[in-house]
């Protein structure tokens, strides 16, 4: 799958990066996306939800009155689930819901999310961007140009070489930058166009080619 190279001014350099059909051609398996996302939110929670049961509460332990002769009904202590203050039953408690998934699954669920990039034509190849300092504003005119200004935009970049590109694109609230080592499903599928720094998609072809 050949990719036009766009410069930051949203025009074609003249150069193409070949996208593997091995990842970006294959047929999107949306059951493993669902698990992946579905383990990346739970593993999200910090799962720190607690409530007192009867025996964590404050009050008397004494049962309020005899069992039997008063003509009301029995009753057992001031912490009884019933009454204000009192515990409750079968409430949350601490708990991780992170699950395990197979790494093959993992694999097959970032590829799929990739290929549904591709085939709705959410993809973008752009020309490796080198800052001297931080300057969101020139980011954002690249955006612009690019016209993706106002989508949601993941941004793939190859390395820690571009710090100053990640630093001045923090700032862009529709914007969300990512190592290609650190890319996961939640985030591809959360963008809504997946833009590609040139090295970036060229790593794409030369792993292909090594595990060929």
């Amino acid at each position: 799958m050949q990719a036009d190279v766009l410069n930051i001014e949203g025009k074609k350099t003249g150069r193409t990066v070949e996208l593997p059909e091995e990842i970006f051609g294959i047929e999107p398996n949306d059951h493993v996306i669902y698990l992946a996302v579905k383990q990346y939110l739970a593993a999200q929670r910090q799962g720190t939800h607690k409530v007192k049961t009867r025996l964590e509460v404050q009050g008397s332990s004494k049962k309020l009155h005899r069992q039997k002769g008063t003509g009301g009904s029995r009753k057992g202590n001031l912490r009884n689930p019933l009454y204000k203050g009192g515990g409750t039953i079968f409430g949350p408690k601490p708990r991780d819901y992170d699950f395990k998934l197979n790494r093959k699954v993992k694999d097959l669920a970032k590829m799929s999310a990739l290929a549904h990039k591709a085939k709705g034509g959410a993809i973008v190849v752009v020309e490796d961007i080198k800052l001297d300092a931080p300057k969101t504003k020139q980011f954002t005119t690249a955006l612009k140009s690019l016209n993706i200004a106002d989508k949601k935009v993941l941004f793939v970049l190859p390395g820690e070489e571009s710090e100053n590109l990640f630093l001045s694109l923090r700032n862009v609230p529709t914007v969300e930058g990512t190592l290609l080592a650190d890319i996961n499903t939640y985030d591809i599928v959360n963008a809504q166009v997946l833009v590609l720094s040139e090295s970036a998609a060229k790593v794409f072809a030369d792993e292909t080619e090594v595990n060929a």
